[in-house]
């Protein structure tokens, strides 16, 4: 039994990269294939053994809210038709998840979006998952499920690394520590998109988190940096400087779908894989 119940998915952004597709939609509604963004992320954090979902929503999100409920009208529409089975997974997540909400009212980054979560998760350790950052290992355990061992374990926040080219090093939050082994690092540095010759390490941070609850007051005494937005990495910093952070290099694939190469790679890859399943 997980330890850890409850997952937070970060979902207030406009996704303007992907306008105008994202002007009505959100951008966690994207499908990859036959399936939303969200959905993956809400389906990776089942298997890691969470069922309570704490979405941070905004204004034009209520697609998210209405993908995670049950829509009677359709599901009499094709109910005994060839198409019924096509709802089997999302009606599974329905009955098996609770799914909470509340909103941030303006967009003031990452460690403010998490903050609201705050009346959600309570004083507990949670993860946290940011839907564009689609991961996916084949026939293994998912990235969640890897980082719950690894909690299990130390007991401390945890990031999701991957090593990433200098030249994109400059949008990341990039980690430094001592290698405890070949996957897992303490952490005693880490800087939200440093230049490249400011980078510490090629180790960049993924959207998978595992948060311990004290991450709450870090998050409140930490300072808004560019744009007055909040940074998550710069309260992880002070935590790991507090404390202990562990970071873990994930076994499997991820794609950036908050970019439209991403995005596209990220199809290709899910088709091809469906094809070899039929």
């Amino acid at each position: 039994m997980s330890i850890i119940k409850k997952c937070l998915f970060p979902a207030a952004g406009y996704g303007t990269r992907f306008l105008p597709a994202t002007k009505a939609m959100p951008k966690e509604m994207l499908p990859i294939l036959t399936k939303p963004l969200i959905q993956y992320g809400v389906e990776e954090a089942v298997e890691a053994g969470m069922d309570t979902m704490a979405i941070i929503t905004g204004r034009g999100k209520r697609a998210i809210e209405d993908h995670f409920d049950i829509s009677y009208e359709l599901e009499h529409q094709i109910q005994g038709s060839s198409k019924e089975h096509l709802l089997n997974d999302i009606r599974g997540l329905i009955e098996h998840c609770t799914f909470t909400y509340t909103r941030q009212k303006k967009m003031r980054g990452l460690g403010d979006a998490i903050l609201k979560g705050r009346v959600l998760i309570g004083d507990e350790a949670f993860a946290v998952l940011l839907a564009d950052d689609l991961c996916d290992n084949l026939e293994g355990e998912g990235v969640l499920k890897q980082m719950m061992r690894v909690y299990e374990k130390y007991r401390c926040s945890i990031v999701a690394v991957q090593e990433v080219d200098r030249e994109d090093i400059s949008r990341y939050g990039v980690v430094s520590g001592r290698a405890l082994d070949e996957q897992i690092m303490m952490v005693d540095d880490m800087i939200e998109k440093p230049e490249a010759d400011e980078a510490p390490s090629n180790l960049a941070i993924i959207g998978r988190y595992i948060l311990t609850p004290d991450i709450f007051e870090k998050i409140e005494r930490t300072e808004a940096g560019k744009g007055g937005e909040i940074q998550i990495t710069d309260a992880l910093r002070q935590q790991a400087k507090e404390g202990m952070v562990m970071a873990y290099r994930f076994e499997g694939c991820r794609f950036d779908c908050g970019s439209v190469d991403g995005f596209v790679e990220a199809t290709n890859y899910f088709y091809e894989r469906m094809q070899e399943h039929s």
